[in-house]
């Protein structure tokens, strides 16, 4: 489970923009990279090779 106060201090790592939490898949979403960060006992996991695609329809 992520700290949701979490959400409004990190960032995507590629492009610095804001990250969406996707609580069903356990991610954290970038929607402008359409990439989706793994969240692994509770610590967003933020770098791009941990990253997979998304895609417009997943967001």
């Amino acid at each position: 489970m992520l700290d949701l106060k979490l959400l409004d201090i990190i960032a995507c790592p590629v492009c610095k923009g804001k990250l969406a939490y996707d609580k069903k898949n356990n991610e954290l979403i970038c929607k402008f990279d359409h990439l989706a960060y793994p969240i692994r006992e509770g610590i967003p996991a933020l770098l791009y090779v941990e990253a997979r695609k998304v895609s417009v329809n997943e967001e």
